[in-house]
């Protein structure tokens, strides 16, 4: 079949909007997705173009805003778009990773209905199939407050965007095929910029105001730094928490994590180097950016400030550094702190130890010993229509058992509203970055060698920042606290893109046996079936 026509789309999304509860504001989107050539390296490169752009549009909406996407995919394979920090509230249907939803099919388009409820914040979205996001696809998210809703900090002169991150210069096909192959990938080429090299981005500001940046790490494999010759950075926001105010030289962002500073053009008004480089790598891969004043009477004068390389304790000092603001409001008028996480008893801990196992002769990784593997059908899919034989629930340990990696499509069953601990052990040298989609949670305790019980003594209770993404330093541990109050089949990630690729996840179901609306939205009347799935219908919204 080909696309759907305008006409029906329409009528599509009113009878979204009629199901929609609410008056909240609708934002209506159509992308076309293609290949297209891209030089971010200065060799050609088959990239993944959204409307022709690379990085793909900003999505700019408002707390609680309605945000409607019309996908259209007009590539020669499947496609999804994940939304990386988005929670979708009640609605695991529209979260774009295959363990949810059917691919679009070439030449059919897709509608993702969300609603950006109780956010705020910089997120970005980005292709979750086929190591398509080594081809780009990717774009940033900012959610502003809502008007009458105070923010900690004066409203900026400006609001920058930064999606940072390594790069090959090899196409993603050619990756994939190595990993297909049982080899893991070589060290990135190089680090971009909003999809650019070295001197390909200027960020214009008026001498004596306040910007705001927002950086995220769209890379596949490496923790980035990020400073700015002559100036500081105030941190104020990490994916969708106020935090405090502190002031850094210098600042460590991590696979897929997001930070929002600001940055006082205070300095003579000359041109300024932005400067991004890897951390913790053998080789340092640097890129630059130019901070250009209005009023600038030159370019910027000696060398690219230097940073941080291998350090892992800087790295783990300034991560604890990182707190919430207590006093500040979040999406609602209420204070962040007015929820005491740090007073409430965890129902259960789960730990989840990585591992790159040998299995069959190839390359894998895995967690807890499992290296998940696809099934025929998504597993929410299957969820839904009862269909037998495609996941087991209990399917993946709760603790390590440091035994030979093994093949399971792994899935992890939990209930609605429990209140749980999840602590990630890195027993290997590698840095490790893990995503949890459909939640924000409290990094609890960040540490070096092997997590115990006795662990939780130092445990911040009070001030932890709220996140959906956490880094797990070699050799280490990362403990957070997370109440499961959103049904759905969600996704456990690692970040670094040839693990995930490769086996280290695994998805969450969290289950409410009250089967209400009120829980958890009905399978979208627009969603595809696939797999085992193929020929059932859909219920209507």
């Amino acid at each position: 079949m080909g696309r759907t026509s305008p006409m029906v789309t329409f009528f599509f999304v009113l009878l979204v909007a009629t199901a929609v509860l609410g008056d909240d504001p609708y934002r209506f989107l159509t992308w076309n997705i293609t290949y297209g050539d891209i030089w971010p390296m200065g060799v050609k490169q088959q990239g993944i173009l959204i409307n022709g752009q690379f990085p793909g549009p900003q999505i700019e909406a408002v707390t609680n805003d309605n945000v409607i996407i019309n996908v259209f995919n007009s590539l020669p394979e499947p496609f999804l778009i994940s939304w990386n920090g988005i929670q979708q509230r009640r609605n695991s249907w529209q979260d774009g990773v295959y363990g949810t939803n059917c691919p679009i099919p070439p030449g059919r388009n897709f509608t993702y209905v969300m609603q950006f409820k109780d956010q705020i914040g910089s997120f970005f979205y980005f292709p979750s199939l086929a190591f398509h996001k080594a081809a780009g696809g990717f774009g940033g998210i900012r959610v502003l407050s809502r008007p009458l809703i105070p923010v900690p900090f004066p409203p900026p002169a400006g609001d920058f965007t930064l999606l940072v991150g390594d790069w090959y210069k090899a196409n993603h096909s050619t990756l994939k095929y190595v990993l297909d192959s049982g080899r893991d990938l070589a060290s990135p080429d190089g680090v971009l910029i909003n999809g650019r090299g070295s001197d390909g981005n200027t960020f214009t500001v008026d001498q004596g105001r306040t910007y705001r940046f927002r950086i995220c790490n769209v890379g596949l494999a490496t923790s980035l730094n990020i400073r700015i010759q002559g100036h500081t950075m105030k941190l104020v926001e990490v994916e969708g928490s106020h935090t405090l105010q502190n002031i850094y030289s210098s600042l460590d962002v991590h696979l897929a994590q997001c930070y929002s500073v600001l940055i006082t053009a205070d300095q003579p008004a000359l041109d300024y180097y932005i400067v991004v480089s890897t951390r913790f790598t053998s080789t340092v891969l640097t890129t630059t950016a130019t901070l250009h004043y209005s009023n600038s009477a030159g370019r910027p004068v000696g060398a690219p400030p230097g940073g941080p390389t291998i350090q892992i304790d800087w790295s783990l000092n300034q991560a604890r550094s990182i707190r919430w603001n207590l006093t500040a409001s979040g999406p609602r008028p209420n204070p962040q702190g007015s929820y005491h996480y740090g007073l409430v008893n965890t129902t259960r801990t789960i730990r989840l130890a990585n591992s790159a196992p040998v299995i069959n002769g190839k390359q894998r990784y895995a967690v807890n010993s499992v290296s998940f593997i696809p099934a025929d059908t998504p597993l929410k899919v299957a969820d839904f229509y009862k269909i037998p034989g495609v996941f087991s629930l209990g399917s993946i340990p709760d603790n390590p058992t440091f035994g030979g990696g093994y093949l399971q499509t792994s899935v992890m069953a939990a209930n609605f509203r429990d209140y749980v601990e999840i602590v990630f052990e890195n027993y290997e040298n590698t840095m490790q970055s893990w995503h949890i989609d459909g939640y924000s949670f409290w990094i609890v305790g960040l540490d070096g060698g092997q997590w115990s019980a006795a662990s939780r003594k130092n445990y911040n209770l009070r001030d932890a920042v709220a996140r959906c993404t956490v880094q797990v330093y070699p050799k280490s541990w990362s403990a957070i606290y997370m109440p499961l109050d959103n049904v759905g089949m969600w996704n456990i990630r690692s970040e670094h893109w040839a693990r995930q690729y490769l086996g280290q996840q695994f998805y969450l179901r969290v289950y409410s046996p009250a089967n209400s609306w009120r829980d958890e939205n009905p399978i979208p009347r627009n969603a595809f079936l696939c797999g085992r799935a193929s020929g059932r219908r859909t219920r209507p919204l």
